[in-house]
Protein backbone atom coordinates (compact mmCIF):
# COMPACT_ATOMS: atom_id res chain seq x y z
CA UNK A 1 0.00 0.00 0.00
CA UNK A 2 1.40 3.27 -0.96
CA UNK A 3 2.11 6.03 1.62
CA UNK A 4 -0.80 8.30 1.84
CA UNK A 5 0.17 11.29 4.31
CA UNK A 6 2.99 13.33 3.64
CA UNK A 7 4.78 15.00 5.98
CA UNK A 8 3.47 18.20 7.71
CA UNK A 9 0.29 18.26 6.34
CA UNK A 10 -3.09 17.96 9.08
CA UNK A 11 -3.77 14.03 8.38
CA UNK A 12 0.66 13.33 9.11
CA UNK A 13 0.15 14.67 12.66
CA UNK A 14 -3.46 12.86 13.35
CA UNK A 15 -1.71 9.51 12.56
CA UNK A 16 1.43 10.51 14.78
CA UNK A 17 -1.08 11.72 17.41
CA UNK A 18 -3.03 8.30 17.18
CA UNK A 19 0.16 6.27 16.87
CA UNK A 20 1.53 7.71 20.05
CA UNK A 21 -1.49 7.15 22.06
CA UNK A 22 -1.75 3.34 20.50
CA UNK A 23 2.10 3.19 21.83
CA UNK A 24 1.18 4.44 25.04
CA UNK A 25 -2.25 2.75 25.99
CA UNK A 26 -0.56 -0.42 24.87
CA UNK A 27 2.15 -0.12 27.21
CA UNK A 28 0.21 0.92 29.92
CA UNK A 29 -2.44 -2.14 29.41
CA UNK A 30 0.85 -4.34 29.04
CA UNK A 31 2.21 -2.49 32.51
CA UNK A 32 -0.77 -2.97 34.59
CA UNK A 33 -1.70 -6.63 33.30
CA UNK A 34 1.87 -7.39 35.09
CA UNK A 35 1.82 -5.01 37.95
CA UNK A 36 -1.82 -5.70 38.79
CA UNK A 37 -2.21 -9.62 38.60
CA UNK A 38 1.02 -9.67 40.13
CA UNK A 39 -0.57 -8.98 43.38
CA UNK A 40 -2.38 -11.51 45.43
CA UNK A 41 -5.40 -10.54 47.37
CA UNK A 42 -3.66 -11.84 50.53
CA UNK A 43 -0.67 -9.45 49.57
CA UNK A 44 -3.30 -6.12 48.95
CA UNK A 45 -5.24 -7.05 52.09
CA UNK A 46 -2.39 -7.10 54.37
CA UNK A 47 -0.94 -3.90 52.87
CA UNK A 48 -5.00 -2.30 52.98
CA UNK A 49 -4.88 -3.66 57.06
CA UNK A 50 -1.51 -3.40 57.90
CA UNK A 51 0.94 -1.80 55.41
CA UNK A 52 2.40 2.00 55.21
CA UNK A 53 -0.59 4.87 54.88
CA UNK A 54 0.33 5.48 51.60
CA UNK A 55 0.45 1.95 50.87
CA UNK A 56 -2.79 1.63 52.40
CA UNK A 57 -4.51 3.91 50.45
CA UNK A 58 -3.35 2.67 47.05
CA UNK A 59 -4.13 -1.16 48.25
CA UNK A 60 -7.83 -0.32 49.44
CA UNK A 61 -8.38 1.72 45.67
CA UNK A 62 -7.03 -1.65 44.06
CA UNK A 63 -9.10 -4.00 45.70
CA UNK A 64 -12.22 -3.55 44.52
CA UNK A 65 -10.81 -3.80 41.10
CA UNK A 66 -8.67 -6.92 41.61
CA UNK A 67 -10.98 -9.11 43.37
CA UNK A 68 -12.23 -9.87 39.93
CA UNK A 69 -9.17 -11.23 38.32
CA UNK A 70 -10.49 -13.55 35.69
CA UNK A 71 -12.68 -10.20 34.21
CA UNK A 72 -9.51 -7.56 34.84
CA UNK A 73 -7.25 -10.02 33.24
CA UNK A 74 -9.53 -9.81 30.12
CA UNK A 75 -10.08 -6.20 29.76
CA UNK A 76 -6.69 -5.77 29.67
CA UNK A 77 -5.37 -8.27 26.92
CA UNK A 78 -8.36 -6.87 24.85
CA UNK A 79 -7.21 -3.71 24.99
CA UNK A 80 -3.47 -4.41 24.83
CA UNK A 81 -4.53 -6.96 21.85
CA UNK A 82 -6.77 -3.97 19.98
CA UNK A 83 -3.97 -1.20 20.63
CA UNK A 84 -1.44 -3.18 19.22
CA UNK A 85 -3.32 -4.62 16.08
CA UNK A 86 -4.64 -1.27 15.20
CA UNK A 87 -0.79 0.29 15.21
CA UNK A 88 0.21 -0.89 12.03
CA UNK A 89 -2.85 0.23 10.35
CA UNK A 90 -1.98 3.69 10.98
CA UNK A 91 1.59 3.47 10.48
CA UNK A 92 1.18 1.83 6.99
CA UNK A 93 -0.30 5.23 5.95
CA UNK A 94 2.80 6.98 6.68
CA UNK A 95 5.35 4.66 5.87
CA UNK A 96 5.92 1.28 3.64
CA UNK A 97 4.36 -1.87 5.26
CA UNK A 98 8.01 -3.12 5.63
CA UNK A 99 8.68 0.18 7.12
CA UNK A 100 5.07 -0.16 9.49
CA UNK A 101 5.80 -3.72 10.76
CA UNK A 102 9.52 -2.53 11.70
CA UNK A 103 8.39 0.28 13.53
CA UNK A 104 5.39 -1.06 15.04
CA UNK A 105 7.92 -4.20 16.37
CA UNK A 106 9.98 -1.78 17.54
CA UNK A 107 7.90 0.53 19.26
CA UNK A 108 5.80 -1.85 20.70
CA UNK A 109 8.68 -4.14 21.91
CA UNK A 110 10.15 -0.92 23.91
CA UNK A 111 7.76 1.14 24.68
CA UNK A 112 5.11 -0.68 24.91
CA UNK A 113 6.58 -3.95 26.80
CA UNK A 114 9.91 -3.49 27.95
CA UNK A 115 9.79 0.15 29.46
CA UNK A 116 6.26 0.33 30.95
CA UNK A 117 7.07 -3.78 32.59
CA UNK A 118 9.44 -2.67 34.08
CA UNK A 119 8.51 0.49 35.94
CA UNK A 120 5.11 -1.10 36.69
CA UNK A 121 6.87 -4.34 38.39
CA UNK A 122 8.80 -1.70 40.74
CA UNK A 123 5.78 0.86 40.93
CA UNK A 124 2.62 -1.16 39.84
CA UNK A 125 0.79 -0.15 43.71
CA UNK A 126 1.12 3.23 42.66
CA UNK A 127 0.60 3.14 39.44
CA UNK A 128 -2.19 0.76 39.43
CA UNK A 129 -4.02 3.29 42.19
CA UNK A 130 -3.91 6.21 40.03
CA UNK A 131 -5.20 4.70 37.34
CA UNK A 132 -7.99 2.89 38.72
CA UNK A 133 -11.11 5.32 37.56
CA UNK A 134 -9.37 4.87 34.01
CA UNK A 135 -9.67 0.54 34.27
CA UNK A 136 -13.14 0.78 35.57
CA UNK A 137 -14.22 2.57 32.33
CA UNK A 138 -12.45 0.02 30.37
CA UNK A 139 -14.40 -2.85 31.93
CA UNK A 140 -17.57 -1.26 31.44
CA UNK A 141 -16.51 -1.06 27.97
CA UNK A 142 -15.21 -4.41 27.33
CA UNK A 143 -17.28 -6.09 29.61
CA UNK A 144 -19.65 -7.69 26.68
CA UNK A 145 -16.69 -9.46 25.36
CA UNK A 146 -15.06 -9.60 28.63
CA UNK A 147 -17.21 -10.75 31.27
CA UNK A 148 -18.59 -14.56 29.19
CA UNK A 149 -14.49 -15.26 28.86
CA UNK A 150 -14.02 -14.23 32.40
CA UNK A 151 -16.97 -16.77 33.49
CA UNK A 152 -15.73 -19.61 31.55
CA UNK A 153 -12.03 -19.29 33.12
CA UNK A 154 -13.95 -19.16 36.58
CA UNK A 155 -15.53 -22.19 35.65
CA UNK A 156 -12.80 -24.07 34.18
CA UNK A 157 -10.19 -22.39 36.64
CA UNK A 158 -12.10 -21.53 39.65
CA UNK A 159 -12.90 -17.77 40.84
CA UNK A 160 -9.88 -16.87 42.86
CA UNK A 161 -6.90 -18.12 43.59
CA UNK A 162 -6.33 -17.36 47.20
CA UNK A 163 -2.29 -17.85 47.75
CA UNK A 164 -2.22 -18.62 51.41
CA UNK A 165 1.30 -19.62 53.38
CA UNK A 166 1.78 -23.47 54.73
CA UNK A 167 3.35 -23.07 58.18
CA UNK A 168 6.83 -24.24 56.87
CA UNK A 169 6.72 -21.39 54.00
CA UNK A 170 5.73 -18.53 56.79
CA UNK A 171 8.10 -19.95 58.97
CA UNK A 172 10.58 -19.35 55.85
CA UNK A 173 9.43 -15.88 55.37
CA UNK A 174 9.63 -15.19 58.98
CA UNK A 175 13.82 -16.19 58.77
CA UNK A 176 14.19 -13.78 55.75
CA UNK A 177 12.64 -10.58 57.57
CA UNK A 178 15.03 -11.06 60.60
CA UNK A 179 17.60 -8.64 60.98
CA UNK A 180 20.42 -11.67 61.16
CA UNK A 181 19.45 -12.50 57.58
CA UNK A 182 21.01 -9.79 55.66
CA UNK A 183 17.79 -8.82 53.79
CA UNK A 184 17.14 -5.72 55.46
CA UNK A 185 14.50 -7.21 57.71
CA UNK A 186 13.26 -5.76 61.28
CA UNK A 187 12.70 -8.67 63.48
CA UNK A 188 15.38 -9.38 65.88
CA UNK A 189 16.76 -12.96 66.82
CA UNK A 190 13.98 -13.57 69.73
CA UNK A 191 10.97 -12.35 67.61
CA UNK A 192 12.00 -14.63 64.78
CA UNK A 193 12.62 -17.38 67.22
CA UNK A 194 8.96 -16.94 69.28
CA UNK A 195 7.11 -16.56 66.01
CA UNK A 196 8.98 -19.97 64.62
CA UNK A 197 8.32 -22.18 67.92
CA UNK A 198 4.03 -20.70 67.86
CA UNK A 199 4.29 -22.32 64.18
CA UNK A 200 5.45 -25.40 65.42
CA UNK A 201 3.53 -25.82 68.22
CA UNK A 202 0.62 -27.41 66.57
CA UNK A 203 3.09 -30.07 65.38
CA UNK A 204 4.88 -31.19 69.07
CA UNK A 205 2.46 -33.07 71.22
CA UNK A 206 3.15 -33.89 74.98
CA UNK A 207 6.01 -36.18 74.29
CA UNK A 208 8.05 -33.91 73.06
CA UNK A 209 7.95 -31.66 76.02
CA UNK A 210 7.16 -34.23 78.99
CA UNK A 211 9.33 -34.86 81.43
CA UNK A 212 10.11 -38.72 81.84
CA UNK A 213 8.46 -40.40 84.98
CA UNK A 214 11.70 -41.88 86.18
CA UNK A 215 13.29 -38.20 86.25
CA UNK A 216 9.98 -36.56 87.95
CA UNK A 217 9.91 -35.67 91.89
CA UNK A 218 7.24 -37.11 93.44
CA UNK A 219 6.02 -37.60 97.15
CA UNK A 220 4.27 -40.50 98.73
CA UNK A 221 0.84 -40.07 100.31
CA UNK A 222 1.40 -41.70 103.48
CA UNK A 223 5.19 -40.13 103.30
CA UNK A 224 5.11 -37.76 106.43
CA UNK A 225 6.88 -34.23 106.18
CA UNK A 226 9.11 -34.31 108.74
CA UNK A 227 12.27 -32.09 108.30
CA UNK A 228 14.64 -34.22 105.71
CA UNK A 229 11.28 -34.24 103.25
CA UNK A 230 10.72 -30.20 103.67
CA UNK A 231 13.94 -29.85 102.97
CA UNK A 232 14.29 -32.05 100.24
CA UNK A 233 11.20 -30.10 98.80
CA UNK A 234 12.91 -26.56 99.23
CA UNK A 235 16.08 -27.76 97.76
CA UNK A 236 13.94 -29.26 94.65
CA UNK A 237 12.51 -25.53 94.21
CA UNK A 238 9.45 -26.92 92.26
CA UNK A 239 6.33 -24.58 93.33
CA UNK A 240 4.31 -28.03 93.11
CA UNK A 241 4.91 -30.88 93.93
CA UNK A 242 3.08 -34.33 92.51
CA UNK A 243 1.69 -36.99 94.64
CA UNK A 244 1.45 -40.97 94.10
CA UNK A 245 -0.16 -43.64 96.02
CA UNK A 246 1.76 -47.15 96.30
CA UNK A 247 3.46 -47.40 92.91
CA UNK A 248 5.40 -44.05 91.41
CA UNK A 249 3.47 -44.49 88.48
CA UNK A 250 -0.11 -43.95 89.53
CA UNK A 251 0.53 -40.29 90.62
CA UNK A 252 -3.48 -39.35 92.06
CA UNK A 253 -2.61 -35.71 93.10
CA UNK A 254 -0.17 -32.31 93.61
CA UNK A 255 0.80 -30.60 96.16
CA UNK A 256 1.06 -26.48 96.14
CA UNK A 257 4.34 -26.23 98.19
CA UNK A 258 3.12 -22.45 99.18
CA UNK A 259 0.56 -24.53 101.25
CA UNK A 260 3.20 -25.81 103.22
CA UNK A 261 4.07 -23.21 104.66
CA UNK A 262 1.73 -23.56 107.96
CA UNK A 263 2.88 -27.32 107.75
CA UNK A 264 6.13 -27.62 110.90
CA UNK A 265 8.36 -30.45 110.18
CA UNK A 266 8.46 -31.19 114.06
CA UNK A 267 4.58 -32.23 113.55
CA UNK A 268 5.58 -34.68 111.21
CA UNK A 269 2.20 -34.02 109.31
CA UNK A 270 1.20 -36.83 107.03
CA UNK A 271 1.09 -35.49 103.29
CA UNK A 272 -2.52 -36.86 103.08
CA UNK A 273 -3.21 -34.36 105.83
CA UNK A 274 -2.74 -31.50 104.00
CA UNK A 275 -4.29 -29.97 100.74
CA UNK A 276 -4.16 -32.74 97.86
CA UNK A 277 -5.26 -30.99 94.69
CA UNK A 278 -6.30 -33.08 91.39
CA UNK A 279 -4.31 -33.71 88.47
CA UNK A 280 -5.60 -34.12 85.14
CA UNK A 281 -4.53 -36.51 82.55
CA UNK A 282 -3.41 -36.30 79.05
CA UNK A 283 -2.70 -38.55 76.02
CA UNK A 284 1.04 -38.24 75.01
CA UNK A 285 -0.08 -37.32 70.87
CA UNK A 286 -2.02 -34.43 72.51
CA UNK A 287 -1.09 -31.33 70.84
CA UNK A 288 0.75 -28.50 72.88
CA UNK A 289 -2.11 -25.96 71.69
CA UNK A 290 -4.57 -27.89 72.98
CA UNK A 291 -2.70 -28.73 76.88
CA UNK A 292 -2.15 -25.30 76.35
CA UNK A 293 -5.59 -24.18 75.93
CA UNK A 294 -6.49 -26.87 79.39
CA UNK A 295 -3.64 -25.08 81.28
CA UNK A 296 -5.18 -21.41 80.82
CA UNK A 297 -8.97 -23.02 82.66
CA UNK A 298 -6.71 -22.45 85.69
CA UNK A 299 -7.96 -25.87 87.54
CA UNK A 300 -3.87 -27.31 87.13
CA UNK A 301 -1.09 -25.91 85.76
CA UNK A 302 0.75 -29.87 85.83
CA UNK A 303 -0.74 -33.07 83.63
CA UNK A 304 0.33 -36.61 83.60
CA UNK A 305 1.01 -37.53 80.24
CA UNK A 306 -0.09 -40.62 79.79
CA UNK A 307 -0.33 -43.55 76.86
CA UNK A 308 -2.23 -46.44 75.68
CA UNK A 309 -0.70 -50.06 76.04
CA UNK A 310 -2.25 -53.04 74.38
CA UNK A 311 -5.85 -53.97 75.90
CA UNK A 312 -5.33 -57.89 77.46
CA UNK A 313 -7.88 -60.06 76.50
CA UNK A 314 -9.67 -61.75 79.37
CA UNK A 315 -10.66 -65.48 79.30
CA UNK A 316 -14.02 -65.27 80.58
CA UNK A 317 -15.21 -61.80 78.52
CA UNK A 318 -14.15 -58.51 77.23
CA UNK A 319 -11.43 -56.50 79.86
CA UNK A 320 -13.46 -53.14 78.78
CA UNK A 321 -16.49 -54.16 80.65
CA UNK A 322 -15.01 -54.91 83.72
CA UNK A 323 -14.76 -52.30 86.46
CA UNK A 324 -11.13 -50.42 86.76
CA UNK A 325 -10.07 -51.40 90.17
CA UNK A 326 -9.81 -48.47 92.61
CA UNK A 327 -7.64 -47.88 96.08
CA UNK A 328 -9.06 -45.51 99.14
CA UNK A 329 -6.73 -44.28 101.66
CA UNK A 330 -7.77 -45.03 105.15
CA UNK A 331 -6.73 -42.52 107.78
CA UNK A 332 -6.18 -43.74 111.34
CA UNK A 333 -6.50 -42.11 114.38
CA UNK A 334 -7.18 -38.46 112.16
CA UNK A 335 -9.74 -36.23 111.64
CA UNK A 336 -11.85 -36.63 108.16
CA UNK A 337 -11.31 -34.48 105.43
CA UNK A 338 -14.54 -33.62 104.92
CA UNK A 339 -15.11 -32.31 108.75
CA UNK A 340 -12.10 -30.22 107.65
CA UNK A 341 -13.96 -28.84 104.94
CA UNK A 342 -17.59 -28.34 105.97
CA UNK A 343 -16.14 -26.45 109.35
CA UNK A 344 -13.88 -23.90 106.84
CA UNK A 345 -17.38 -23.72 105.12
CA UNK A 346 -19.20 -23.02 108.35
CA UNK A 347 -16.63 -20.05 108.78
CA UNK A 348 -16.79 -18.45 105.23
CA UNK A 349 -20.55 -18.49 105.94
CA UNK A 350 -20.10 -16.75 109.61
CA UNK A 351 -18.10 -14.24 107.51
CA UNK A 352 -21.03 -13.71 104.88
CA UNK A 353 -23.59 -13.77 107.74
CA UNK A 354 -22.85 -10.28 109.42
CA UNK A 355 -24.43 -7.26 107.52
CA UNK A 356 -22.99 -5.02 105.41
CA UNK A 357 -23.76 -1.50 104.46
CA UNK A 358 -26.57 -2.23 101.99
CA UNK A 359 -28.71 -5.45 101.59
CA UNK A 360 -28.49 -6.13 97.77
CA UNK A 361 -24.73 -5.86 98.10
CA UNK A 362 -24.64 -8.23 100.80
CA UNK A 363 -26.79 -10.57 98.79
CA UNK A 364 -24.59 -10.62 95.75
CA UNK A 365 -21.57 -10.46 97.51
CA UNK A 366 -22.72 -13.87 99.43
CA UNK A 367 -23.71 -15.91 95.84
CA UNK A 368 -20.46 -14.76 94.80
CA UNK A 369 -18.75 -16.07 97.59
CA UNK A 370 -20.62 -19.54 97.62
CA UNK A 371 -19.73 -19.67 94.10
CA UNK A 372 -15.99 -19.19 94.27
CA UNK A 373 -16.26 -21.76 97.58
CA UNK A 374 -17.63 -24.73 95.52
CA UNK A 375 -15.45 -24.10 92.43
CA UNK A 376 -12.38 -24.21 94.91
CA UNK A 377 -13.34 -27.45 96.40
CA UNK A 378 -14.16 -28.91 93.25
CA UNK A 379 -10.24 -29.24 92.59
CA UNK A 380 -9.11 -30.54 96.15
CA UNK A 381 -8.76 -34.75 95.75
CA UNK A 382 -11.25 -35.84 98.34
CA UNK A 383 -9.34 -38.70 100.13
CA UNK A 384 -11.39 -39.81 103.34
CA UNK A 385 -14.81 -41.97 102.42
CA UNK A 386 -13.91 -41.82 98.44
CA UNK A 387 -12.00 -43.60 95.61
CA UNK A 388 -8.41 -42.35 94.54
CA UNK A 389 -8.16 -42.37 91.37
CA UNK A 390 -6.11 -45.13 89.86
CA UNK A 391 -4.65 -45.34 85.78
CA UNK A 392 -6.37 -48.44 84.25
CA UNK A 393 -4.58 -51.59 82.99
CA UNK A 394 -4.41 -50.60 79.55
CA UNK A 395 -2.51 -46.94 80.51
CA UNK A 396 0.96 -46.22 81.44
CA UNK A 397 2.13 -42.83 83.28
CA UNK A 398 4.93 -42.36 80.87
CA UNK A 399 6.05 -38.40 82.38
CA UNK A 400 4.97 -34.98 83.75
CA UNK A 401 4.28 -31.94 81.87
CA UNK A 402 3.54 -28.72 83.09
CA UNK A 403 2.99 -24.92 81.95
CA UNK A 404 6.26 -24.00 82.00
CA UNK A 405 7.68 -26.87 79.55
CA UNK A 406 4.94 -25.72 77.16
CA UNK A 407 6.15 -22.10 77.29
CA UNK A 408 9.84 -23.34 76.84
CA UNK A 409 8.79 -25.46 73.52
CA UNK A 410 7.44 -21.77 72.44
CA UNK A 411 10.01 -20.02 73.37
CA UNK A 412 12.66 -22.80 71.95
CA UNK A 413 14.55 -21.88 74.99
CA UNK A 414 15.35 -23.46 78.42
CA UNK A 415 13.99 -21.33 81.65
CA UNK A 416 15.94 -21.25 84.47
CA UNK A 417 15.05 -20.03 87.78
CA UNK A 418 17.00 -19.64 91.00
CA UNK A 419 17.27 -23.25 91.88
CA UNK A 420 18.64 -24.52 88.80
CA UNK A 421 22.17 -25.56 88.59
CA UNK A 422 24.11 -23.56 85.57
CA UNK A 423 27.66 -24.85 84.52
CA UNK A 424 30.01 -22.37 83.09
CA UNK A 425 33.11 -22.69 81.96
CA UNK A 426 36.10 -20.98 83.62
Amino acid sequence: MAVEYECCSSGFFIHILVIVFLVLFAGLMSGLTLGLMSMSLVDLEVLAKSGKPQDRKHAAKILPVVRKQHLLLCTLLICNAAAMEALPIFLDGLVTAWGAILISVTLILLFGEIIPQSVCSRYGLAIGAAVTPFVRVLLWVCFPIAYPISKLLDYLLGHGHVALFRRAELKTLVDMHGNEAGKGGELTHDETTIIAGALELSEKTARDAMTPIAETFAIDINAKLDRNLMNLILEKGHSRVPVYYEEPTNIIGLVLVKNLLTVHPEDETPVKNVTIRKIPRVLETLPLYDILNEFQKGHSHMAIVIRHSKTVEQPNGNSADKPVKEVKVDIDGEKPLHEKMLKSKRSLQKLKSFPNSGSNNSYRSGSRSKKWTKEIYSDILQIDGESLPKLPDQEEAVGIITMEDVIEELLQEEIFDETDHQFVDS
